[in-house]
């Protein structure tokens, strides 16, 4: 069953409180909640979480699939290798390039014999700045990101993202920073198994 949308925003706006103080976190989240449609957004157009508030559930998936794997690789001592606030930073914002790029369209399908017209998601993307990359973007005209939340962030698609198929820094990134890929794991986790 899903989730009702103002339950899921008060989670995410309490994960957030409880855990981002970086300077700029407050004109981040009055973004978010006040010129884009975070909140309301689908996660994708046609896979996981492709209905009204899916981008803000996917993000909450996400965050508890990356904060388990977290403790599962670091113990429960993991706040010395990374603290709550870059958890939720990485978590919760590693899909706002989805912020203001789909919206609701019409197509006909045939049922029952009949055709009609049906609502879905069309992908319409004003700023083509790529996928982890854009999010990095959007992030950091709010607050700035560490050196690893931005790697993580930026890889958080793995051998997904296109880039990773010509030569790209992807094995790098993962090596250097576990993080990323740990975060790419709760992506595909919560995408997979949460949102089925």
């Amino acid at each position: 069953m899903a989730r009702d949308i103002e339950e899921l925003k008060q989670e995410f706006i309490d994960i957030f409180q409880n855990n981002i103080k970086r300077e700029g976190k407050d004109k981040l989240l009055d973004y978010l909640l006040n010129q884009s449609d975070f909140f309301v957004a689908p996660a994708s157009g046609r896979r996981h979480n492709a209905f009204e508030g899916g981008l803000v559930a996917h993000s909450i998936n996400v965050y508890n699939r990356f904060k388990a794997n977290i403790i599962q690789e670091y113990g429960e001592d993991y706040q010395e290798v990374i603290s709550d606030e870059s958890v939720a930073i990485i978590a919760l914002l590693h899909d706002l390039c989805k912020v203001n790029t789909y919206t609701v369209d019409y197509r006909n399908q045939k049922v029952d014999g009949q055709w009609i017209q049906v609502p879905y998601y069309a992908y319409n993307n004003s700023l083509p700045y790529g996928h982890g990359e854009k999010s990095v973007y959007i992030i950091s005209g709010f607050m700035r990101l560490t050196r690893e939340e931005a790697v993580a962030i930026n890889w958080h698609m793995g051998g997904f993202d296109p880039r990773a198929q010509i030569g790209s820094d992807l094995s790098e990134a993962f090596s250097r920073f576990p993080i990323a890929l740990l975060l790419h794991v709760a992506d595909i986790e919560a995408s997979y198994l949460d949102e089925k």
